[in-house]
């Protein structure tokens, strides 16, 4: 799911935050040495993992996606790197299982060492956005599918023909901030029954004819909201998000770092609850010393969340709302 855009050595893309990614990971990879494994939960078209393994010789990395395709052209573009680079197909809270269950050296050495980086990108990759018939962009008419793994699980157009109106107005407040979602539900419900949602355009114009004039002039495409709402739904951001945190606490070994880039409010307080968890102490307040076990497990490597440059932002402007936060786990007390 790695966000990336412009040309990338001919493969259509350059990472976001790519050197700053490589930066913030340096010292764990250095700590871990020739036992350095990095995981790329959201391997995408494979670019911050391409950089990874040509900036860190000495570095394995185990590169997870769940869009079969997109992972066999990654592991294409990766070949060159034999066995330094692990494929995984699966939703990226498959981590712990692959770890454990993994078969060949680069798995082997995690399980002796721990992981030295784990990194996610998190969202919907533009490789993706791109394939004009997984229905992610708004732009152009399209099958209502939004699956990152096309082979499996509902589809948008479930969502809109099957949803309640309560269900599919939570949707659309908790996953995308749509002020109108009480409305824009209403209006799909009266408009399913006429006739199944079936591609884009259809569910663009309702969102035209919903939101009101003076919200569309300053609030951005007005389908922007909804579409996002249905990917995050569809496809189980925030239930695999939730999952795969504490897989990585585990996971990571001493000195090792977590690397999180967000998109959406609605990760970014997913990730920051959690990393705020793991480095504050359990000793309750007031207490003279550390009490045995209580101890913070890791430590901020970031202070709040990171943007891109303004630079980066003028030339990708899908860099424009990430955010970026890190941790380290600390040796054991």
């Amino acid at each position: 799911m790695a966000q990336e855009t412009a040309t990338d050595n001919g493969h259509g893309h350059i990472p976001v935050m790519r050197d700053r990614m490589g930066e913030l990971l340096r010292p764990a990879v250095e700590r871990f040495g020739p036992h350095a494994v990095i995981v790329d939960g959201t391997l995408g078209a494979g670019g911050h993992t391409e950089y990874f393994l040509d900036t860190f010789p000495e570095a394995s990395v185990i590169g997870i996606d769940r869009d079969g395709a997109a992972l066999a052209q990654a592991s294409e573009r990766l070949a060159r790197f034999g066995d330094r680079f692990a494929p995984v197909r699966g939703r990226f809270d498959c981590l712990a299982e692959s770890l454990r269950d993994g078969t060949g050296p680069v798995f082997e050495t995690v399980r002796a060492h721990g992981l030295a980086g784990a990194f996610f990108d998190l969202g919907v990759s533009s490789m993706q956005l791109d394939q004009e018939e997984r229905g992610f962009a708004y732009r152009v008419d399209a099958p209502l599918d939004m699956r990152m793994d096309p082979s499996a699980g509902i589809t948008a157009a479930d969502v809109l023909n099957t949803y309640s109106h309560g269900d599919l107005a939570h949707v659309l407040k908790a996953y995308g901030d749509e002020r109108f979602a009480g409305k824009i539900a209403s209006a799909v419900l009266d408009e399913r029954e006429k006739a199944p949602f079936d591609t884009s355009a259809r569910l663009v114009e309702l969102l035209y004819r919903v939101i009101p004039a003076a919200t569309r002039r300053t609030g951005g495409h007005p389908a922007k909201r909804t579409f996002q709402a249905l990917r995050v739904e569809v496809n189980r951001e925030l239930d695999a998000l939730t999952n795969v945190l504490p897989m990585v606490a585990e996971a990571l070994g001493p000195g090792g770092r977590a690397v999180f880039m967000s998109y959406q409010s609605h990760e970014d307080k997913l990730v920051k609850r959690a990393f705020t968890e793991w480095t504050t102490s359990k000793t309750p307040a007031g207490l003279p010393t550390e009490l045995p076990g209580m101890a913070a497990e890791f430590r901020m490597v970031t202070h709040g969340a990171e943007k891109a440059s303004v630079a980066e932002v003028e030339v990708n402007r899908r860099a424009a709302p990430v955010r970026v936060r890190a941790v380290e786990k600390l040796e054991q007390q």
